[in-house]
């Protein structure tokens, strides 16, 4: 298996640019809160564990991976 790589402000908001989500709306597909999908934004935090992961997914796969 390959490492799941990292993601930082930018590329969170690039994934939600290319599917036209909203942050509530990914806070959702990846079970987590809008308060952490918006301090992975600004950059105060970064995902990881499981929301790392699906964040990967979306990446690779697609939203419809995920729903």
């Amino acid at each position: 298996m390959e490492p799941v790589p990292t993601y930082d402000s930018g590329m969170i908001k690039d994934l939600r640019d290319r599917y036209s989500i909203s942050q509530a709306v990914l806070a959702s597909v990846l079970n987590t809160s809008l308060s952490a999908v918006r301090q992975w934004e600004i950059g105060d935090k970064h995902p990881s564990g499981p929301s790392l992961k699906l964040l990967n997914i979306l990446d690779r796969k697609g939203l419809e991976a995920l729903i």
